[in-house]
């Protein structure tokens, strides 16, 4: 909380239109990303390697106890749910379904070829891609609703 009110005063100090909105978004796409993230990049002693057969993790999931399929699954939907909830929120030039699906699909392949460069024992799979994609845009079209709108030229300080 204190970092989201010294951000929001440090934003109208500099003339900024949505101040706390902004900050709001700012930190909660850190605290709530970062956690999920350093979890990923931690060594595990699993199979490493590559899958880059779409959909083929997800069906051996699929068969495993339901347990699993919800830790699994549900895990990787929340990866960047809060990159994918707030980013619209934040900036109205990220406010569209497909820059969010760009944005996580990036991070998310970013944070799978880190693993595997730095050989922590976890499976890169193409499956995780498209599972933490697609949980970033369920979580941007829950908060459409306070999706930043354009903010006309010459407002905004540079």
């Amino acid at each position: 909380m204190l970092a989201i009110l010294l951000l929001a005063r440090h934003r109208a100090r500099a003339g900024h239109p949505a101040p706390l909105r902004t900050a709001l978004a700012d930190v909660g796409i850190a605290v709530g990303t970062a956690p999920w993230v350093w979890m990923i990049l931690t060594p595990a002693g699993g199979p490493a390697g590559v899958s880059v057969v779409p959909f083929s993790d997800l069906i051996d999931v699929v068969n495993a106890p339901w347990e699993t399929v919800l830790v699994q699954v549900g895990g990787n939907l929340l990866v960047f749910a809060a990159l994918g909830a707030l980013l619209p929120v934040r900036t109205a030039r990220l406010a569209s379904t497909a820059r969010v699906a760009a944005v996580a699909a990036a991070a998310s392949v970013t944070v799978e070829a880190l693993q595997y460069v730095l050989r922590l024992g976890r499976l890169s799979s193409i499956d995780d891609v498209i599972v933490n994609t697609s949980g970033a845009v369920l979580a941007a079209l829950i908060t459409r609703r306070w999706w930043a709108s354009r903010v006309a030229a010459g407002t905004v300080p540079r």
